[in-house]
C-alpha cells in the first residue's frame, strides 16, 4: 500500500542545486521532500570537483620535489604511494560529506527518501511505496559521463569520472579521450604522480576557453611530458589482454595506434533524464537537457530544472546559483531570472585557465571591432617573479568606452584572480574602477591593476596628453 505525502517542494537530486534548494526552502519554514537515489551530495562530492581537486593538489605535492632546485634546495624524483594519495582523496570527500549528509538535512526538517523518483503526473510522483504530491518541484538530477560511440569500445573496460578515483594501482600509461577540463585536470594529475599520459581530442583542448591562454596551459602540460594529439579521428578501440587497451587514430590521412594501460573518456557529459516520468508530467526536454525560461520553469510553471540537468553550463557554482534563483521564484514570489554576463568558469590545472563574461572571440562576434583587448603578463609581476613562477598573462575585453565585457586569466592561482573581474563585471563598472583601487605589494592581483593601468596607456603617453602638460607647466603653482 503507497504511502501519501504532502510537501510544499519536492526536490529531485542531491546534488549542489537540490541540496541548496532544500536546506534553503527547509530553513525558511516549507515542508520539504528530498529524493536521491544515489549518494548524497552528487556528481561534485563524490566523482567530481572534490576528489579532482584533491587528486590535484596531491600531484602538485610531487611536483614541488621536481621544482624545488630553482629555490636552492635539493631536486629529487618523489616516490608517489597511489594508494596513499587515494587515501587522501578520499579523506577529503569524508570531511566535506557530513555536510551533504542525509542526517544534516534531516536535522533540517527535510524529509528524505533514498529512492528512485518518478513523476506519475504533473503533482505527483512515486518515490519508492511514497506517493509524493506538492506544490513546486525541483529537478536537480544533474549529468553523468557520455561514453561516445567508438568501435571496439566496452563501456565496462573503461574509466571515467565515476571511478577513476577508485584505483588503487597507477596507471602505467592512461589514454585520455577528450582534452575538456576533466581531461586536462585529469592528465596532469596522472602525469605529474608518475603516469605516461596521452591525451586525444577531436578538435583543440579546452575549446571553451580563449587560444592565446590555452596555449599556456598546453605548453606547460608538454613540458611535464604530456603527449597531446589534436584534430584527430578515433577510429577505434581494441581492449587487448590483462586489460591493456589500443586505441587506433587517424590524423591527415595517416593512422596510428597508441597502446596504453587504461583508457579515460571525458568526451562530455549526458543529462540525467531517463525514468524521470517527465512525459507524464508533461515535462518538455531534449538531448541537452530539460528545456526552461529565464526563471528555470518548465514547460510545466510550477517544475524547476536546476543545475546541469537544466542544459546550461555544467558547474557545480551555476547549480548553486540557479538555486538562489528558483529560491527567490517559488518562496519570495520574485520572477528573477538567470544572467550569466558575470558567469566565470575555471580548468585547475598548474597554471590555472579562469574565464568570466566574454572571452575575445565572444566579444568580436558580438560588438565586432568596437572592442578593445588589454593584456598584462605575469612575467612583469614582482610577487610571481619571487614564486618562480611567471608563466601567463592576463587579457580584459572591454568596449570602446571602456565598460567590462570579460578577462581571462592564464597563471599561478588564476581562478582566485578572476573574482575581482567576476564583481566588476556583475556591477556594470568600467575598468577605471580598476586603476583606482591600491592593491597590496606584492600580491599577484596586482597583474589585474596593471592590466587595467595599460587600457589608459596610449592615451595617457599621447601627443595630445604631452600638449597639455606643457601648458600646464606654464601655470602659476
Amino acid at each position: 500500500m503507497n504511502k501519501s505525502l504532502h510537501v510544499d517542494i519536492c526536490v529531485i537530486g542531491a546534488g549542489s542545486g537540490g541540496l541548496s534548494v532544500a536546506a534553503g526552502a527547509a530553513q525558511l519554514g516549507l515542508d520539504v521532500a528530498l529524493i536521491e537515489k544515489g549518494e548524497m551530495g552528487g556528481d561534485c562530492l563524490n566523482t567530481g570537483c572534490v576528489p579532482s581537486k584533491a587528486l590535484l593538489a596531491a600531484a602538485k605535492a610531487a611536483q614541488n620535489f621536481r621544482k624545488s632546485k630553482k629555490f636552492g634546495i635539493t631536486q629529487q624524483d618523489p616516490n608517489v604511494d597511489f594508494s596513499g594519495v587515494k587515501d587522501h582523496v578520499f579523506n577529503v570527500i569524508g570531511k566535506i560529506e557530513p555536510h551533504d549528509s542525509q542526517e544534516r538535512f534531516e536535522g533540517l526538517g527535510v524529509k528524505v527518501f533514498r529512492d528512485h523518483g518518478e513523476f506519475t503526473g504533473n503533482k505527483t510522483l512515486k518515490a519508492g511505496d511514497q506517493e509524493i504530491t506538492a506544490r513546486y518541484f525541483v529537478i536537480a538530477t544533474g549529468s553523468r559521463a557520455a561514453v561516445p560511440p567508438i568501435e571496439g569500445l566496452e563501456p565496462d573496460k573503461v574509466l571515467t569520472n565515476e571511478n577513476i578515483f577508485e584505483l588503487r594501482e597507477k596507471p602505467q600509461h592512461l589514454i585520455i579521450i577528450g582534452g575538456g577540463p576533466i581531461g586536462v585536470e585529469m592528465a596532469q594529475a596522472h602525469r605529474r604522480l608518475g603516469c605516461e599520459v596521452t591525451i586525444l581530442d577531436m578538435g583543440s583542448i579546452l575549446p571553451n576557453d580563449d587560444p592565446e591562454l590555452v596555449d599556456v596551459v598546453r605548453t606547460s602540460l608538454k613540458a611535464e611530458g604530456v603527449e597531446i594529439a589534436e584534430s584527430v579521428k578515433v577510429e577505434k578501440i581494441n581492449h587487448a589482454d590483462e586489460g591493456s587497451v589500443e586505441v587506433t587514430i587517424e590524423k591527415d590521412g595517416k593512422k596510428e595506434i597508441i597502446s596504453g594501460s587504461h583508457l579515460l573518456i571525458a568526451a562530455g557529459r549526458k543529462v540525467n533524464v531517463d525514468g524521470l516520468g517527465l512525459e507524464q508530467a508533461g515535462v518538455e526536454y531534449d538531448r541537452r537537457g530539460i528545456k526552461t525560461d529565464e526563471r528555470l520553469r518548465t514547460s510545466q510553471k510550477h517544475i524547476f530544472a536546476a543545475g546541469d540537468v537544466a542544459g546550461g553550463p555544467q558547474f557545480t557554482h551555476v547549480a548553486g546559483y540557479h538555486a538562489g534563483i528558483i529560491i527567490k521564484n517559488i518562496i519570495f514570489k520574485i520572477p528573477a531570472k538567470v544572467d550569466f554576463k558575470a558567469l566565470p568558469w575555471v580548468t585547475y590545472s598548474d597554471p590555472e585557465l579562469a574565464n568570466v563574461g566574454m572571452t575575445e572571440d565572444m566579444a568580436r562576434e558580438k560588438h565586432g571591432d568596437k572592442i578593445k583587448v588589454t593584456k598584462w603578463t605575469f612575467k612583469e609581476n614582482d610577487r610571481a617573479l619571487a614564486e618562480n613562477r611567471t608563466e601567463g598573462l592576463i587579457k580584459v575585453i572591454t568596449d570602446k568606452k571602456g565598460k567590462i565585457l570579460g578577462a581571462g586569466i592564464a597563471g599561478l592561482h588564476a581562478g582566485e584572480l578572476i573574482s575581482t573581474w567576476g564583481l566588476a563585471i556583475s556591477q556594470g563598472l568600467k575598468i577605471g574602477a580598476l586603476t583606482n583601487t591600491i592593491i597590496a605589494y606584492p600580491t599577484l592581483s596586482e597583474i589585474s591593476k596593471r592590466a587595467a593601468g595599460a587600457y589608459y596607456t596610449p592615451s595617457l603617453f599621447s601627443d595630445r596628453t604631452r600638449k597639455l602638460v606643457t601648458f600646464l607647466r606654464k601655470l602659476p603653482f
